[in-house]
């Protein structure tokens, strides 16, 4: 069983481990990030429980036990990001704070039953990536995924649409600007010569590419 650890502990391991990704993972600037500025003693605890190193050019990184943990929140957070967005509809910009608040509730069974049921996205919302979990390996071994990409159906088949899985902010626009959102209900009508799905009155042809990011749940729901 995880142990829960102070707050500010957990803020400040996601933070680390957010700003490790942009490569701009300072000491002043993870501290900012995490709304905990001036805090010597965190730092200090941080690196005595074995967590964090920080170098001579004042640059945080997490070590083994340090990234473990933080995997384990960031994992929640995305998941929770999934979850308020493609299944509650609320707006990406909503989902951040909400976010914020289910990754403490969220036990490590309860969030593998989140990832199971979005089919174990690798994006959030702001796709940022999000961490494997034992469901995902799992996944790719003997389950099959109540989500997939739209390229996987059947001509005929019907679906409605999960998620986006793209970090093209242009991809994004371009399907939006076809109707095409989570939630839509669609049809795939054919793959060949071209993939053409059904978007509620409007046929639209769309690159094998772009099809690949559509994810939908087979099962209408």
């Amino acid at each position: 069983m995880e142990k829960r650890l102070p707050e500010e502990i957990t803020e400040a391991l996601e933070a680390i481990w957010t700003l490790q990704e942009q490569e701009n993972a300072t000491v002043e600037n993870v501290m900012r990030h995490a709304a905990i500025a001036g805090s010597e003693q965190l730092l200090e605890t941080l690196g005595q429980d074995g967590l964090i190193t920080i170098d001579d050019g004042k640059r945080m990184r997490l070590l083994p036990k340090g990234r473990q943990i933080a995997e384990l929140i960031i994992r929640r957070h995305r998941l929770a990001e999934r979850l308020i967005c493609d299944v509650l509809g609320s707006h990406v910009e909503d989902s951040e704070a909400a976010a914020c608040e289910y990754e403490h509730l969220l036990a490590e069974g309860i969030t593998n039953s989140i990832c199971t049921l979005l089919g174990h996205p690798r994006y959030c919302p702001h796709n940022r990536p999000i961490p494997e979990g034992d469901c995902c390996r799992q996944a790719r071994d003997d389950l099959r995924p109540i989500v997939v990409s739209s390229d996987q159906l059947q001509v005929g088949e019907s679906a409605r649409v999960a998620y986006f899985c793209t970090r093209e902010h242009s991809r994004l626009l371009k399907l939006s600007a076809l109707g095409i959102s989570p939630g839509t209900s669609l049809k795939l009508i054919q793959k060949w010569p071209a993939y053409v799905i059904q978007c509620e009155e409007t046929e639209i042809a769309l690159e094998p590419e772009v099809a690949k990011n559509i994810y939908v749940w087979k099962t209408p729901i």
